[in-house]
C-alpha cells in the first residue's frame, strides 16, 4: 500500500502496555514517515504516555498522546494502519472490524501465521476465530515473503522463534543442500519472550541463576515453523524444537543440527559443499540490511544484536559427525516481534526498509 502522498501515515497500537507494544510505541514515535495517532490499553486509559512510559517523556507527543479503550471503529477513524499487539485469539477479534473498515492491520500475534484452521486450534487449543482470513493473510518474514507483503492487507508477523529457526534453514533447504528430515533446533530465549505478566514462573528469583526447557514437545511456535518448512520444501516437514528460558531479559540464541543432503566423507568434499552452502547463504541474505552473516571464527551472540532489528547468522560443518550446524541470534522484541512488525510496514509502505529501524 504505497503512500499517495509525503503526509506521515496515521497509525495506531492496539494493545500498547505490553513489551511488544511498548516498543512499537518507541519505534513508531520516531519513525519519520508516520504519525502514531492512537494507543490502546484498557489498563492506562486516559493516562498519558509519557505516564506510563517515562523514558519516552523527551519526545512532545507522548506528554499528549493518551492511552484508550480498545474501539475498532474509533481506530479506523483514526488510523490507515493498525498494529495488534495482542494474545493470540483477542487479536482476530480486532482484526475483523478494522479489515472491514478499510485499514490495514499487522498482527504480532499468531491468529493468521496459518494457513490451516485445524492446525491452530490442534497448537491454541481453541477453534480459530476468523478462518475466512486466513487465505487473505501474508506470513510476515520480509526475507522470504517480501514481494507478498508489498500487497498485504492483513500480514502475520512472524513470530521470534519462527525468525530465528527459518531464515538460517529455508535458503538450504530451498538450495536442495540439506536434507528435510531430522531437523533439530534447540533454542534459548529471555524472559521477556513470556510477555509483561505476573507468573509465578517468571518471578525474579525463579529465574535467575536458572535454565530450563519448557513447551516440550510440542511448542506452540512448531505449527508456523513447520507450515514454512513445508512450503519452502515442497513437503510435509516435521522438526525437533525445544525451547529454553534463560536468565536475560531480551534475545533469542538458536542451534540448527542439520544433515546435508549429500554427506561429505573427506576434506575435499567438505570444502566443496562449504562453497556451496557460503554461496547459498550469500545468494539469500548478502543485500539483506537485517541479516548479518558472520565470517571467520564469529559465531552469533545475543549481546550483539539485542536493541537491533538484526539477525546474526553462522554455521559450521562437523566432519566428526557429519552434520551441519547453524546458528543464529535476534532480539525477540524487536526482530522477533515489534522491529520485524514495522519492517513489514515498511515494506507494504514502500517505504526504505531500515526506515524507522536503524
Amino acid at each position: 500500500m504505497s503512500s499517495p502522498s509525503t503526509d506521515p501515515i496515521p497509525v495506531a497500537i492496539v494493545g500498547a502496555s505490553g513489551y511488544s507494544g511498548e516498543e512499537l510505541v518507541r519505534l513508531l514515535l520516531h519513525h519519520p514517515s508516520v504519525n502514531l495517532a492512537a494507543v490502546t490499553s484498557r489498563q492506562y486509559s486516559g493516562q498519558t504516555v509519557a505516564q506510563i512510559f517515562p523514558k519516552f517523556a523527551s519526545h512532545p507527543k507522548s506528554r499528549t498522546l493518551r492511552f484508550t479503550d480498545p474501539n475498532p471503529d474509533t481506530l479506523a477513524r483514526a488510523a490507515r494502519i493498525v498494529f495488534l499487539a495482542l494474545p493470540h485469539g483477542v487479536a482476530a477479534e480486532f482484526a475483523i472490524p478494522l479489515l472491514a473498515a478499510g485499514c490495514t492491520v499487522i498482527d504480532l500475534s499468531a491468529d493468521f501465521r496459518l494457513r490451516s484452521a485445524a492446525t491452530y486450534a490442534e497448537f491454541y487449543n481453541h477453534e480459530h476465530p476468523a478462518p475466512h482470513l486466513l487465505a487473505q493473510a501474508v506470513y510476515g518474514l520480509p526475507e522470504l515473503h517480501r514481494d507478498q507483503i508489498r500487497n498485504a492487507t492483513l500480514v502475520a508477523s512472524a513470530g521470534c522463534y519462527p525468525t530465528s529457526i527459518l531464515l538460517p534453514t529455508i535458503p538450504l533447504i530451498r538450495a536442495g543442500l540439506i536434507k528435510s528430515t531430522g531437523i533439530i533446533a534447540d533454542s534459548l530465549s529471555g524472559v521477556s519472550g513470556a510477555g509483561r505478566k505476573a507468573e509465578v514462573d517468571y518471578l525474579f528469583c525463579e529465574c535467575n541463576e536458572s535454565l530450563r526447557a519448557y513447551g516440550v514437545p510440542k511448542h506452540r511456535h512448531l505449527s508456523e515453523i513447520e507450515e514454512q518448512l513445508t512450503l519452502a520444501a515442497g513437503h510435509p516437514v516435521t522438526v525437533q524444537f525445544t525451547p529454553h528460558l534463560v536468565p536475560v531479559n531480551r534475545g533469542i540464541h538458536t542451534t540448527l543440527y542439520l544433515a546435508p543432503a549429500e554427506p561429505f566423507h573427506n576434506a575435499t568434499e567438505a570444502a566443496a559443499l562449504a562453497d556451496r552452502i557460503s554461496a547459498c547463504y550469500r545468494d539469500a541474505y548478502a543485500n539483506e540490511p537485517f541479516v548479518r552473516l558472520l565470517e571467520g571464527k564469529a559465531l552469533p551472540d545475543t549481546k550483539n544484536v539485542v536493541g537491533t532489528n538484526l539477525v546474526e547468522i553462522a554455521w559450521r560443518l562437523d566432519p566428526r559427525t557429519g552434520r551441519l550446524l547453524a546458528f543464529s541470534a535476534e532480539d525477540n522484541i524487536l526482530k522477533g516481534a515489534s522491529g520485524q512488525a514495522v519492517q513489514n510496514m515498511n515494506v507494504l509502505c514502500g517505504f526504505p526498509e531500515t526506515t524507522g529501524l536503524q
